[in-house]
């Protein structure tokens, strides 16, 4: 048996043969996302290891400021509203189960709320901190912009 590493499993096609392999027994391991992570527990897969991580956002210089702020104003919107009432928004993730798995019953009210949405730029520790870890990986040749105060986006809301 061979484990499966990484976020691959975002991807629906993946996810579903990947799960697949994990119920067959073909590979002993995988990186899943929610609602995967959920959907494989009420499967019968167990969790060995969780964690949780920041996804930086990417907004080219480009992107015009008003249409940027009201897409993350309506981020917020959004967060605040999970953070109101989530029994009231798990339903929705049926919406992201497969085709295969449409057939099986998902109990959601069980599923996790999944991805948070911070609207505030990156401390510029954690900024750091993730600069230090791509030199560590040596991916810092890769960069093109290092700064601080030229990659955080300042959209206030």
């Amino acid at each position: 048996m061979v484990p499966v590493v990484g976020g691959e499993s975002c991807r629906v096609g993946v996810l579903v043969a990947v799960v697949a392999a994990l119920l067959d027994r073909e590979i002993e391991a995988a990186s899943l996302l929610p609602p995967q992570i959920d959907m494989a527990k009420q499967l019968g897969l167990r969790e060995i290891i969780a964690d949780e991580f920041h996804t930086l956002w990417w907004v080219p210089e480009s992107a015009p400021r008003e249409e940027v702020r009201a897409y993350l104003r309506a981020l917020d919107r959004a967060e605040r509203a999970l953070e109101a009432d989530l029994p009231k928004y798990l339903p929705l993730w049926r919406h992201c189960v497969p085709p295969e798995f449409q057939g099986r019953e998902w109990d959601t009210s069980r599923f996790s709320r999944g991805e948070r949405f911070v609207y505030k730029p990156i401390p510029r520790e954690e900024f750091e901190g993730v600069f230090e870890q791509v030199k560590r990986w040596g991916l810092d040749q890769h960069l093109k912009e290092r700064s601080f105060d030229k990659l955080v986006y300042h959209a206030s809301p």
